[in-house]
């Protein structure tokens, strides 16, 4: 057994060549972990990220990685313990470094169970149409009709991770789409254990914060006020410029059917839609439809400036406060709208998604 360097006794993670299945040192260890959450201790940070590493060199049991998964969302996970399980993804994943200094991811937790159509991807096309840069990071639909990658595929992207091609792209459109299942590497090793469960755990809180390119800023739709309080935590630990967004009905993102809350690094506010200029908008007229096909309309008629007024008005809302991140909130609200509006309008958004699946097919 070998001692990892820096990390304390508690995990001591064995070289590959010296494991010895289930007798071995490494998942008595385990045992001891599990024993201290039994005792409703917390673990650090480092002592995380070793157990990650550790799964992705399969030291563990699947058993104990059950309990382990089972006992942090009976608990509750701490802001250390998710920001120990980031550090192992993004170590044992495949980086992207970018060559441009700042932009920015809008996601969404998921889960909300509300199959809203591709909000958070419609409104990165906006953003990047405005003349800011993004880096969109996203997967397939978990709970809803189409995720960003459904979406993305739908028309006829190629996914890479070919790093010449993700820098192209950012640069001569302003936007990249980074595949969430071509970096995070360490999610494979959870993957069956995940489904086997049938509840979420700690890594559903993980897909919105292990964007492989490290953005600088993020806006975030969490849907509820607990995940809020714990993604306000992370960021300010990460130490970037963040938006997180909650609708109070309990949408992961600014649904414009009710009051949503924002929490950025300088305010936190209520907000109605009428303080943006907009209507109300109707849990239907969110609906991604029934089929991958149904949501890629919706997709493109907002960026064709021929949707809905409230879908046009929530992507709008969505592409403003990302703006106003972006902008350090220099600028406000009211001013981010309007920049959000003459890139649908002037017909930017839709040229450079154009632009993006001319580069990216």
């Amino acid at each position: 057994m070998i001692q990892v360097p820096g990390k304390l006794p508690t995990i001591r993670l064995a070289h590959p060549s010296e494991r010895r299945g289930r007798g071995d040192r490494t998942y008595m260890e385990m045992k001891e972990i599990l024993n201290r959450m039994l005792n409703h201790e917390e673990l650090t940070r480092e002592e995380m990220k070793s157990v990650l590493i550790g799964i992705t060199r399969s030291e563990f049991p699947e058993e104990q990685i059950t309990a382990l998964l089972t006992g942090l969302q009976m608990r509750g996970i701490t802001v250390d313990e998710l920001l120990g399980f980031r550090d192992g993804i993004l170590e044992t994943g495949v980086p992207v470094p970018l060559d441009c200094d700042r932009y920015i991811d809008v996601v969404g937790t998921g889960g909300d169970r509300k199959n809203t159509f591709n909000i958070s991807t419609t409104s990165c096309f906006v953003i990047a149409g405005a003349g800011y840069k993004v880096a969109k990071h996203g997967n397939y639909a978990a709970t809803s009709t189409s995720g960003a990658s459904n979406v993305i595929a739908h028309h006829g992207i190629k996914f890479t991770d070919d790093i010449d091609r993700l820098n192209r792209s950012i640069n001569e459109c302003g936007i990249v789409y980074l595949h969430a299942q071509l970096f995070a590497k360490a999610m494979k090793f959870v993957g069956p254990i995940r489904k086997a469960l049938q509840f979420p755990t700690c890594f559903n809180l993980l897909g919105p914060i292990v964007n492989p390119s490290r953005p600088q800023c993020q806006l975030l739709g969490v849907a509820n006020l607990d995940q809020m309080r714990l993604y306000s935590n992370v960021y300010q630990k990460i130490g970037i410029d963040y938006g997180i967004v909650n609708s109070i009905d309990g949408y992961d993102e600014i649904s414009l059917t009710g009051d949503f809350k924002v929490s950025t690094n300088s305010y936190e506010r209520i907000f109605k839609p009428s303080d943006l200029g907009f209507d109300v908008a109707k849990p239907e007229e969110l609906v991604a439809g029934a089929t991958e096909d149904e949501a890629a309309a919706i997709f493109d008629s907002v960026l064709e400036n021929r949707c809905l007024p409230a879908q046009k008005n929530i992507v709008l809302a969505n592409a403003a406060f990302g703006i106003q991140v972006l902008e350090r909130g220099a600028k406000s609200i009211e001013e981010c709208v309007e920049i959000a509006r003459e890139s649908i309008d002037s017909g930017k958004a839709l040229q450079t998604f154009r632009k993006f699946v001319m580069l990216n097919s």
